[in-house]
């Protein structure tokens, strides 16, 4: 039986559980670890997402804020993640192409990449009066969110919010399809996420069908991920496309890296093309028909 009437998931605890579980993160060791440094990015980023949606119904100064002091957060973070997502992915290379890698072992560049940092980041600082700043940042974010009515939200706002989101989406998918440079991929994976991250909120319209929605994005973005990781190392490279200085092996580890980014691409097109092809529109990728929200 059809419903006529659908409550959607409420934003203003989702974000609470945002801000308090990356509180969590935070301090639960010293110095937070890789993993719990990934964690807090991904929840910095559902946040913004979700304070996209609520854009045209809260004020102008409370979005800044909060966009501003998200961003931040992850900003901050970003460094020791990178880099450790660097040295992982290039080491995975070097698992799959030992041969390679052996005629590489007097590159400096290459070695460095592989190379751990000696200090370790509880012993810096620098790194702790970060995770201070951090968390004063997530502190005066959740005492605003505290003040935050958001239980009159207007659900066609919402949904118009999320309609924005996936027409932004859409025309990365279609720019990066035409022509997939590097920034153009990034651009469409951060959109998508922010796709993705909105949906959330969605599920009751349509549980199944958004839920595979969300299942495919994850899909999408992660794949993306895996592209731009790759090409941060040829950025990290200073690679120069044909020049008679480049060693052999390093030319070689370029193609090894675009063969690899072919594949990650070859799982992207087929997905963005269903959810993202022009003419697409969102009632349509969300396959329901919307009476009363």
């Amino acid at each position: 039986m059809e419903l006529d009437y659908v409550k959607l998931k409420d934003i203003k605890p989702a974000l609470a559980g945002y801000i308090s579980e990356s509180q969590k993160l935070l301090n639960r060791s010293v110095v937070p670890d890789e993993e719990a440094v990934h964690d807090i990015r991904v929840l910095m980023k559902k946040a913004r997402a979700t304070a996209r949606l609520l854009s045209s119904q809260v004020d102008d100064e409370l979005f800044i804020k909060e966009n501003v002091a998200y961003r931040e957060i992850g900003r901050m973070m970003a460094s020791s993640r990178e880099t450790s997502v660097q040295r992982r992915t290039l080491k995975l290379l070097k698992k799959e192409n030992k041969d390679l890698f052996i005629r590489l072992s007097e590159n400096e560049k290459v070695q460095m990449l592989l190379k751990k940092p000696e200090q370790e980041p509880s012993q810096d600082g620098g790194e702790q009066l970060k995770i201070e700043q951090i968390n004063d940042l997530l502190n005066k974010a959740a005492f605003r969110l505290r003040f935050y009515t958001l239980d009159k939200l207007d659900p066609q706002l919402l949904l118009k919010e999320l309609e924005k989101t996936y027409v932004i989406t859409a025309d990365n998918y279609l720019k990066c399809r035409i022509n997939p440079k590097p920034a153009a991929l990034h651009q469409f994976r951060k959109r998508s996420k922010d796709f993705l991250y909105q949906l959330y909120f969605f599920r009751p319209l349509n549980p199944i069908t958004i839920k595979d929605l969300e299942k495919k994005l994850d899909i999408l973005t992660q794949n993306l991920g895996k592209y731009n990781d790759l090409t941060q190392i040829i950025r990290l490279l200073d690679y120069k496309p044909a020049s008679p200085e480049n060693p052999t092996p390093i030319d070689e580890l370029i193609v090894v890296i675009r063969d690899k980014q072919d594949e990650y691409l070859s799982e992207v097109w087929p997905l963005g093309y269903k959810m993202f092809c022009p003419g697409q529109k969102l009632v349509n990728v969300l396959g329901f028909r919307l009476l009363v929200i």
